[in-house]
């Protein structure tokens, strides 16, 4: 039996348009932090503070994004974020104090709650429904090859003309993006006949895979906000392009390897083991403050996150309405936003009162919870 294809042309335009999204995101990862401890005097918890700002406003307008995104369409939404993200990075020119760079920060958050879900719904409207986990896995791609490519032209434009190259680089990126969302058709499913429903802001078949998500990507939220000042400063390296490369290529290769995964094993039994891969790699940076701990929690680190995401975002999709799915999206998406607000200000107050060390094994400690209740709904689900 021939299986239906994945990557039809509307599927690859809603990929490459996001694929520019992310890589415009990634430019800034390694240095927004470091702009904020270097030019504008912030400490570790400023710096925290910073990084999640941007998450805090995605996690209260994920939901929204997603009911609009139902309502709307899938293409306004990833255009309009685009270019609303280009016109932020630009404005980061004029950030002179910390106050300023949260602001823009809050902004961004908005750009990515549009662009996020409404890419995240387009995919998942376009794959076929028994290869829908490999189809989303694939497309998840896209965001890690924004971490492994962005920093790498961030560092580049920082080494070619400082943060105003990083801004102005990140913008033009984001304008891509607009661009090549412009082309891609709407995908939004018809009203489905019966009664209209009214808007859900959160959808139920998005809170507990949400919630088991954000213990999973917690962690990721302070690497990326804390690992960059820590290579610069305790561990003596010129930057951190080396890290930020060797965890989105151990995402991609790993996706690529096992995109069949989350249809053949199941979502939960595959998060749960992806939970346990992140809370070793978070807790071999905290036990061996080295570069070959950071190195090999990196690796590990990067496995795990490979395939919570999409395992559990094929669960979300499966539980939804086809008309709902933006919703269900957006309720889990904003897990996501909740892990990366608050797990970097969490992870930089450990940091700021402690040691970076200490950050990491709190993160740890975190995995392990979303593994438990992993487990506890393992054996819910299963039959008396």
């Amino acid at each position: 039996m021939i299986k239906p294809p994945i990557l039809t042309r509307p599927f690859l335009l809603v990929s490459l348009a996001s694929l520019a999204y992310f890589v415009a995101d990634g430019t800034s990862f390694a240095l927004v932090s470091r702009f904020a401890i270097g030019s504008l005097g912030a400490d570790a918890l400023a710096a925290g503070l910073v990084f999640g700002a941007f998450s805090l406003s995605a996690l209260v307008l994920r939901p929204l994004a997603g009911s609009l995104a139902d309502r709307r369409g899938r293409r306004p939404l990833m255009v309009g974020g685009s270019l609303l993200f280009g016109f932020v990075m630009l404005a980061h020119l004029l950030a002179t104090s910390v106050a300023i760079l949260v602001a823009l920060r809050l902004l961004l958050g908005v750009a990515e709650a549009l662009v996020f879900v409404a890419a995240f719904a387009a995919e998942a409207d376009l794959a076929p429904a028994e290869r829908r986990g490999e189809a989303l896995t694939l497309f998840s791609l896209s965001l890690y090859l924004g971490v492994a490519v962005g920093p790498l032209i961030g560092e580049a434009a920082f080494d070619a003309g400082g943060f105003p190259a990083v801004w102005i680089a990140s913008a033009v990126l984001a304008g891509v993006a607009a661009l090549t969302a412009l082309p891609v058709p709407e995908t939004r499913p018809p009203e489905e006949p019966g009664p209209a429903q009214p808007g859900r802001l959160l959808h139920p078949a998005g809170m507990l895979p949400g919630l088991i998500l954000m213990t999973g990507v917690w962690g990721m939220g302070g690497y990326f906000t804390l690992m960059p000042p820590y290579v610069v400063g305790p561990l003596g390296l010129d930057g951190a392009r080396i890290f930020l490369l060797i965890f989105g290529g151990t995402v991609i290769l790993a996706r690529l390897a096992g995109a069949r995964l989350p249809d053949r094993i199941g979502a939960r039994r595959l998060s749960g083991g992806a939970l346990l891969l992140t809370a070793a790699g978070l807790a071999l940076m905290g036990v061996l403050p080295t570069v070959s701990g950071l190195l090999g929690g990196t690796l590990l680190l990067g496995l795990g996150v490979a395939f919570t995401t999409p395992a559990l975002a094929s669960l979300t999709v499966s539980r939804a309405p086809a008309n709902e799915r933006g919703a269900a999206l957006g309720t889990f998406s904003a897990f996501i936003d909740l892990a990366f607000g608050v797990g970097p200000i969490a992870m930089g107050a450990v940091a700021a009162w402690s040691t970076t060390p200490m950050a990491f094994l709190s993160a740890a400690a975190v995995a392990l919870i979303g593994a438990a209740i992993l487990w506890r709904w393992l054996e819910d689900a299963k039959p008396a």
